[in-house]
């Protein structure tokens, strides 16, 4: 019967990736086509995550803090379609030429939390 297929074809299918947004879907698909190198980073960026109705908060050199990464500019995205904001990191890749999305994990969890702090001050001015 179908509805037995269904639930085969539904078992087989790994589950969707609970971190993977349509907002972080299409900023990772506007970031994909970078090619201005190093000094075009921060403004390929910020028009991407405008996009989005997100923000660039400050862009910083990696300094060690993400493996094969030179500079990360720190972006606050809508969670979910929602009013409610998540921080993230677009990382330009050593060598200028890619741009790839990382997490806050616990390598970055410092970053993330003056992130935090800064848009905390941001909104109480």
């Amino acid at each position: 019967m179908l509805s037995s297929e269904m639930t085969a074809t539904q078992k087989a299918m790994p589950a969707a990736d609970p971190g993977l947004t349509m907002e972080l879907l299409e900023l990772e698909l506007s970031l994909d086509g970078f090619t201005t190198g190093p000094d075009g980073f921060s403004a390929h960026v910020r028009a991407a995550v405008g996009a989005i109705d997100g923000a660039l908060l400050f862009e910083l050199p990696a300094s060690g803090l993400v493996a094969d990464c030179d500079r990360i500019a720190v972006l606050r995205i809508p969670k979910d379609g929602s009013t409610t904001m998540a921080t993230i990191f677009a990382c330009l890749e050593t060598g200028g030429n890619k741009i790839r999305i990382e997490t806050p994990d616990e390598t970055t969890a410092d970053l993330k939390n003056f992130a935090e702090a800064f848009v905390d001050v941001l909104q109480r001015i």
